[in-house]
């Protein structure tokens, strides 16, 4: 077990670095952020921390970039995410590290696989309520939906600017639902010392502006391409150690 010092000072670098790439391609920070910490913290520690965190990143992302945002979207966003939550609430559901990491990677395949889900268009209303509906849905029991998010703007024929703004905001909404579900509506008792969250939402802010600056340099055939490259190495690596978690104690891949 890490000492004290070093587990929180390794936890404020992994929300700077992790804000630096999702800064930058809109995406997969937030996944890599989660692994780290449910391999850090208790699970219900880890869903508050992350979505703090993920928040902030987020919602300082989509200010930065507010000039791009879509906001006719929003209504209907909303309307299936408060669906979601209602339903989540009404079931309790607090997941399992294993199939959080695996449902992080399947979610990011799934999106490869199917010919009708890369169909998806978030500027469709229908599209956005589902998308609302599933993103936030999945935000709750697995912590990061940034791949499963990525299916309704990749397609969308919005450039990188508008897309990494764009899902900057509904990402910030699900945070913040997020932590409603977790700290209100079903009460989880984080035990972590408060001064924690500032230190990392601070950590995120300064990751979030160093990738921004970076994305402004970049151009979209380069942001398409790499971006869905880093998605599904993330995904598969989610996926790999979601599966050798599950595995009885004394068990290796091995044998």
């Amino acid at each position: 077990m890490l000492a004290a010092p070093i587990l929180w000072a390794l936890i404020a670098l992994s929300a700077f670095a992790t804000s630096v790439l999702s800064g930058i391609v809109g995406m997969a920070g937030g996944m890599v952020l989660l692994i780290i910490l449910i391999t850090l913290l208790p699970m219900s520690s880890a869903m508050l921390l992350h979505a703090a965190t993920q928040l902030t990143a987020n919602g300082s992302r989509a200010f930065m970039l507010k000039e791009h945002i879509l906001w006719g979207l929003l209504p209907l966003y909303l309307l299936g995410s408060v669906t979601a939550i209602g339903i989540a609430t009404y079931l309790v559901l607090i997941p399992e590290p294993a199939w959080v990491l695996i449902l992080i990677g399947v979610f990011a395949w799934a999106g490869r696989w199917s010919q009708r889900l890369q169909g998806l268009n978030i500027t469709k209303p229908v599209t956005t309520i589902f998308c609302g509906f599933v993103v936030t849905f999945a935000q709750l029991i697995a912590g990061a939906a940034g791949p499963l998010l990525d299916l309704f703007y990749l397609n969308s024929g919005l450039g990188r600017q508008s897309i990494v703004a764009n899902k900057a905001l509904t990402q910030t909404i699900g945070h913040g639902l997020r932590i409603t579900y977790y700290g209100v509506l079903i009460n989880v008792d984080s035990q972590l010392a408060w001064w924690l969250f500032p230190l990392v939402i601070l950590a995120a802010v300064l990751g979030t502006r160093t990738g921004v600056k970076i994305l402004a340099r970049w151009h979209d055939v380069g942001f398409q391409r790499i971006s869905q490259q880093i998605i599904l190495i993330i995904a598969t690596f989610c996926i790999l150690r979601g599966v050798y978690l599950l595995m009885p104690a004394g068990t290796s891949l091995g044998t």
